[in-house]
């Protein structure tokens, strides 16, 4: 898939520079456009229901999200202002925690892909994992996440996919086929393939050939979960190789499931060493 337009949102000013950065960086190689959504979040949305709550304290609310907006919208302008070879728009919006999703995925979804700060770390309030489910489940647009302290390249040199077999990294894979065609090397990775699966004796094999018709060569790595998630295993690896970039799908599992016991997706948003290109 072509990328054509971009997308970010922000509900932290201290998150927007390294983002928003790379995304113009991406726009600039891939001739795209940048829409960027700047969120003021009303994280104690209780004062609107609770009896007794005033039409002061509602008015502080809305303020505060103004000014919150207000506040990451002059950071985007001051990093894109000194872009002069892409085109891009900028935006705010205002909405309480519980009902920001529909906002951010009204905006996202005609994205062919969304470039957002990792939802786990330093200085992330508690609208930063939804915002990052919302572009992913509501909007179905594939999501490139950088991690804190990641080295990022618009042009990846190693990329690893992480392949399972299922739909959410097929998924991921096709959003991703520009970027792995200009790859100098592709790495997928399969952590103890399943015994009973099509590709019970040739792990990859189908994978392999789906992507050698697209010009892209592909080594394969079977790995044992030797680490107590695979989220380990996948990091490990992707250090151990100097991988530039890893695409996989995202949330195999539900969202609760993934929240209550944990799992590859989060364990890889908490720790990856490399920006990761999800898909769901």
């Amino acid at each position: 898939m072509a990328w054509k337009n971009l997308f970010c949102a922000f509900s932290n000013a201290s998150l927007v520079k390294p983002a928003l950065t790379h995304a113009a960086a991406l726009a600039a190689e891939h001739k795209a456009h940048l829409d960027v959504l700047c969120l003021g979040v009303n994280r104690f949305s209780t004062d609107f229901f609770f009896a007794g709550g005033t039409a002061v304290a509602l008015s502080d609310r809305l303020e505060s999200c103004q000014q919150e907006a207000l506040e990451i919208e002059g950071v985007v302008r001051e990093v894109l202002n000194t872009q002069t070879d892409i085109h891009w728009s900028c935006s705010q919006g205002m909405a309480q925690l519980v009902d920001m999703g529909h906002l951010v995925a009204s905006k996202a979804r005609f994205s062919d892909l969304a470039i957002l700060p990792a939802p786990y770390g330093p200085n992330r309030g508690p609208e930063a994992e939804p915002l990052t489910e919302s572009v992913m489940f509501d909007a179905h647009a594939p999501t490139l996440i950088l991690c804190d302290d990641a080295p990022t390249s618009t042009q990846p040199r190693h990329i690893m996919i992480g392949w399972n077999e299922s739909p959410e990294a097929l998924q991921a894979i096709r959003a991703s086929l520009d970027i792995l065609k200009q790859a100098q090397k592709v790495t997928v990775v399969i952590i103890d393939p399943s015994d009973h699966g099509p590709d019970r004796s040739d792990p990859g094999g189908l994978l392999s050939q789906y992507l050698a018709r697209h010009g892209i060569k592909v080594d394969i790595d079977v790995l044992s979960k030797k680490l107590p998630r695979v989220s380990d295993v996948l990091s490990r690896h992707a250090f151990d190789t100097q991988a530039d970039l890893i695409v996989m799908g995202a949330y195999g599992h539900s969202r609760f499931r993934e929240a209550v016991f944990g799992g590859a997706t989060r364990g890889m948003l908490e720790r990856a060493p490399v920006p990761i290109l999800m898909a769901r």
